[in-house]
């Protein structure tokens, strides 16, 4: 078995999961780095893996896979312990929007079930599973305090988009599943953080883009900046370096401090 840590991070393929998996790899991390279907984005985040590597015997293995399949999860596990022979971290970043932002009025079922499969049913499972396996005590975890698992959430776990309501939705309740899992894993040498980012430049916000850049200049983000994926993958870095030792279950809030223009 390699001795090198090894992380998981869910729809790694572009956005914020492309700037978690470099800073991961610049940590000295092997990275599986999952896609749903852009297989050429895939081999791109891994050429930019290789870049900023630290050490020669790290590896950057795409794996392809939805997070909202049953089958794909196993699979997704299951390649990426082919690959490494083992897995210190999951970063449950996968998600998606709605295909059409639609007033609750007008919300339909075949959207909410989708929206919720990807972004809130998978991580539950795919952590489940990956706890499952760290259960089972197969290996000691490489990260110090422990093995980890960050849930990528969003403003949105506590701001109504009325246009929006099933993202909404899914983002509150994967907020509850990070604590679910903190709380279960935690005496198990697992830590259970929630990133909570802002309005962040990535390509599920580029439709958009003047309307939020009109809003950032006017101080709706007190920073006064969109955030970027390089600004969650440092954060994520953070956590898989072990400096959040005596935490477990909180969420890091990272908007520019748009959560405190409410206050």
């Amino acid at each position: 078995m390699s001795t090198v840590p090894a992380v998981l991070v869910t729809g790694a393929s572009r956005g914020l999961g492309r700037g978690i998996a470099v800073e991961a790899a610049a940590q000295g991390l092997s990275v599986a780095i999952n896609y749903a279907s852009n297989a050429t984005a895939a081999e791109e985040t891994a050429d930019l893996c290789r870049h900023a590597a630290a050490r020669p015997e790290q590896r950057f293995v795409p794996v392809r896979g939805d997070v909202g399949s049953p089958d794909d999860r196993a699979r997704i596990l299951a390649q990426t312990l082919d690959a490494f022979g083992r897995l210190d971290a999951l970063v449950n970043n996968a998600g998606i929007a709605p295909r059409v932002r639609a007033d609750l009025t007008q919300t339909s079922e075949a959207s909410f079930e989708e929206v919720l499969r990807t972004n809130l049913h998978g991580p539950f499972f795919l952590t489940q599973a990956v706890a499952n396996h760290w259960l089972a005590q197969p290996y000691a975890a490489a990260l110090p305090g422990g093995f980890k698992i960050v849930f990528v959430t969003s403003i949105s776990a506590d701001t109504a988009s009325v246009n929006r309501g099933e993202y909404c939705i899914s983002k509150a309740g994967l907020a509850m599943v990070s604590q679910l899992w903190a709380v279960r894993l935690a005496d198990q040498g697992v830590q259970v953080l929630e990133l909570r980012p802002g309005i962040m430049a990535t390509d599920m916000t580029a439709a958009v883009k003047d309307r939020y850049d009109r809003l950032i200049a006017e101080g709706l983000v007190p920073q006064r900046r969109w955030g970027t994926p390089e600004d969650v993958g440092r954060a994520v870095r953070a956590v898989l370096a072990g400096h959040f030792a005596f935490t477990t279950g909180d969420v890091i809030h990272l908007d520019g401090g748009f959560h405190l223009r409410r206050l």
